[in-house]
């Protein structure tokens, strides 16, 4: 069956009056790509004025969420899990030796750690190297880096376990409660008057 050219033509002219039309919708409210194209951002919470020099790029989330319940090492081998820390806040590092910036940033943690000895503060950098010559290399380094302690996960599911989603290195913050209040993907200078403000800001909320 032919279709006649009036109807062709009649097809295409309603055709071009929606194109039309659409472009004109756009014109006078160019905001409909944009707001469909671009997320809200997330919501931060009070700590994002801590987010400044090295840890510029802090994600302070204003909806808390609880610590992942999974199952690392102890040095001696024994199982232990973040929950085990509650009523401190933690400073939780997840590196590899194959990591060169987690290598990096390591002394400051350890000055970190020395800063708050007798204080209710963990640095708490857990290894996710995987064969047994990797894990005796990472206990060497870390017993170089005083008084940072020794724990392993060596099924590396941590670091995918937690917001940062496998990004190395990777530092989460935790209040008394066990929250997540903050956390970093990358290097960073963790004894930097910025950082220890975020941290004291922590050790004064109530417990």
């Amino acid at each position: 069956m032919k279709i006649s050219k009036a109807i062709i033509g009649a097809i295409a002219g309603v055709l071009l009056i929606g194109v039309i039309g659409g472009a004109a919708l756009l014109y006078a409210k160019p905001g409909l790509i944009d707001k469909a194209a671009t997320p809200e951002p997330a919501a931060k919470s009070e700590l994002a004025r801590f987010a400044t020099g090295s840890i510029a790029r802090l994600e302070t989330p204003a909806a808390l969420e609880d610590a992942p319940v999974y199952v690392f090492k102890t040095r001696e081998g024994a199982d232990t899990r973040l929950s085990d820390f509650r009523g401190k806040v933690v400073v939780v590092n997840l590196w590899a030796m194959w990591c060169a910036p987690c290598r990096t940033e390591m002394p400051t943690l350890a000055r970190l750690a020395e800063s708050y000895v007798g204080k209710d503060v963990v640095v708490l950098p857990i290894n996710v190297d995987a064969t047994p010559d990797a894990i005796a290399d990472a206990r060497s380094f870390i017993d170089v880096h005083e008084p940072l302690p020794m724990y392993s996960d060596p099924k590396f599911q941590l670091p995918f376990e937690l917001p940062g989603k496998g990004k190395m290195p990777q530092t989460v913050l935790l209040d008394r409660q066990g929250k997540i209040r903050a956390y970093f993907s990358g290097e960073a200078d963790w004894a930097s008057p910025e950082a220890k403000a975020l941290i004291d800001a922590l050790l004064a909320e109530p417990a």
